[in-house]
Parts: structure tokens; C-alpha cells; sequence
């Protein structure tokens, strides 16, 4: 395994972090407790010790699941990051969004679902026009004083949302949101406008979510769905990847993963993780053996000429947050 600083801190994170949206059931392709176990166990035993998840994943059960898993294991070996914002009771209009209450009431409930007493990486998972930035810093500052979370990040904003956060921060002498998770992979690069440079050139880590486009750089375009997390998801309305140039992008992976002898998977997660402004991309998988092709990833080197040609093709899209 290969480790890195998370964005400027000090924080440090394996290049692969295991995301646990799979965990804890609720949809046929979510994995119950003794096997998202088994996925857990093999990712420390491959030095993996970056495990991200949310409150509203699985109603919770995922952190339950994160928390029950890594119990016998030493907590000072492992950085454990979730996510506050989206709906968990539609009863209490206080249960979601970034307000004080809001953040005070789910931090603790993430607190007791993973069985820790601190947090390395607290989340915003979509920025909240509703709740003032401000508040929402100050209420992540004062967790970070009381020992509730060490670090502040942001997943699913836009550049300038970010900037101006942290602008605040600055002034404010409130903590900064250290990281971002964003929406970046070879079918999707608008990141690459405006937020990857800022997060560049701020020391500002970062940590894509859906590096393998919902699982269709995982497979050839004729398979899209042919798995039941892939008959579940909504590529043409949510995501952008059939629009433009998608497809021939996908061919392109299979061209190049078949010259190489390796997985398609395998190439798109090795493009990212040469591109120098990404910490760790942010991996979900229901199974140990794809947990085992995404770390054998490090080792695969894709040249100059195999970067240009995976990215030639690709054409603007629609922004998605």
C-alpha cells in the first residue's frame, strides 16, 4: 500500500480509501453485516486504513456496519471519515441540512453508530443553501475544539462554494474544509475547470467519489447492466457518461486493459491516481476480489501516450452535483 498527506495536513491516508455505501443493506446489491466484514478485514489487511461512509447510507445501518467491523482493531491505525447533510427522519425538518442543530444532533448519532469518540473527517455531502456557511463552520470548529472530529471536509460543491468557505474560515479564524470529495473520472471532468486547480493550488485534498462512473468503466458498454447495481442506476438522467463521447472513452479502457493483461477497472482507477492533485480516490465494492484489483491498481504505470489517448475523446458535459 501507498500513503499520502491528506491535501496540506498532516493526516495520513492510504491512495485507496474503501467506500462503504455497499454496507448495511437496504438494495439487492448491498452486502449484510458478515460480508461487508470480510470486505473490511481483507482492506487492513492490504494496508488500506481510509474508510468512508454517511449518515443516510443504508439509514445509518452503513456506519453501524463500519463501526461494528472495525471494533477488534487498533482505532489509533485507522482514519475513519462520514458525511452530514442529507434527509434521515422526513418527520423533523431538523434532521437534515448544515444548520447548528442539525449538525450537532447527526454528529452524535454518527459518534454512536461507529462506536468512536471522534471522527477523523467530518463531511458536508451537499452544500446547504438554507443554512448560513458561516454557522455551519462554526458549529464544525466547535466539534473540532471539543474533540468530536479532527478535520473538516466538503464532498459535491462548487469551486467557488469552496473558496468562499474557506475565504471565511480565514477570516474568521474558524477550522477550513481540508478536502474535497468530488465527482471526477475518466467520463466526467468538469472538475478539472476550476475545482481540481483551486484545490491545487490551496493544499486542498482530494478525494473523488465515483472514480469508476457508477461501474461503467468497470465493464464494456454492452454489460452496463447486467449487474443489479447497474439495472438499479439511472445512468442517462443522474450521469452524464453515455452523452458525448462515452462510449468510445469506454472502448478505449478495454483496448488499453487488454494490451496491459489487466482489468478495465484497473485503468481508470490508474489514470486517477497519476494525476497529482488526487489523494485517494474514494472505492466502493461488494466484493474482496475487486477490492484487491482496485489496490493492485498502484502498481499499474499508464505512459504518456495512453493518458492522451483514454482522454482525446471526451467533450464537455452538463455540470452534476
Amino acid at each position: 500500500m501507498e500513503y499520502t498527506s491528506l491535501g496540506n495536513t498532516g493526516l495520513s491516508v492510504s491512495r485507496i480509501c474503501l467506500g462503504c455505501l455497499g454496507f448495511g443493506g437496504g438494495k439487492e446489491w448491498m452486502l449484510d453485516a458478515d460480508e461487508s466484514q470480510a470486505i473490511i478485514d481483507r482492506a487492513i489487511d492490504l494496508g488500506i486504513n481510509f474508510f468512508d461512509t454517511a449518515n443516510v447510507y443504508s439509514d445509518g445501518g452503513s456506519e453501524e456496519t463500519l463501526g461494528e467491523a472495525i471494533s477488534d482493531y487498533d482505532r489509533d491505525s485507522l482514519v475513519i471519515a462520514t458525511k452530514v447533510f442529507g434527509e434521515m427522519d422526513e418527520s423533523n425538518p431538523n434532521a437534515r441540512g448544515l444548520s447548528r442543530k442539525a449538525i450537532e444532533q447527526e454528529l452524535e448519532n454518527s459518534l454512536d453508530r461507529l462506536g468512536v469518540d471522534t471522527i477523523d473527517l467530518y463531511q458536508t455531502h451537499r452544500w446547504d443553501d438554507e443554512a448560513p456557511i458561516e454557522e455551519t463552520l462554526r458549529t464544525f470548529d466547535d466539534a473540532v475544539h471539543r474533540g468530536s472530529i479532527r478535520y473538516v471536509g466538503a464532498s459535491t460543491t462548487l469551486a467557488y462554494q469552496l473558496a468562499e468557505a474557506r475565504r471565511l474560515s480565514e477570516d474568521r479564524g474558524l477550522e477550513p474544509f481540508v478536502s474535497m470529495q468530488n465527482h471526477y473520472n475518466l467520463l466526467y471532468r468538469e472538475e478539472e475547470r476550476e475545482m481540481l486547480p483551486y484545490c491545487r493550488e490551496n493544499g486542498v485534498g482530494v478525494l473523488p467519489w465515483s472514480p469508476l462512473a457508477k461501474g461503467y468503466l468497470a465493464r464494456p458498454h454492452e454489460e452496463l447492466t447486467d449487474t443489479a447495481r447497474g439495472q438499479q442506476n439511472d445512468y442517462t438522467d443522474l450521469y452524464p457518461y453515455l452523452e458525448g463521447n462515452g462510449r468510445e472513452i469506454n472502448e478505449r479502457v478495454q483496448e488499453i486493459a487488454a494490451e496491459k493483461g489487466v482489468t478495465m477497472a484497473q485503468i481508470a482507477l490508474a489514470w486517477l491516481l497519476q494525476k497529482d492533485v488526487v489523494d485517494a480516490p474514494v472505492v466502493g465494492t461488494t466484493s474482496v476480489e475487486h477490492l484487491e484489483e482496485a489496490v493492485e491498481a498502484l502498481e499499474i504505470s499508464l505512459s504518456d501516450s495512453d493518458v492522451a489517448y483514454l482522454e482525446e475523446p471526451y467533450e464537455p458535459l452538463r455540470h452534476t452535483l
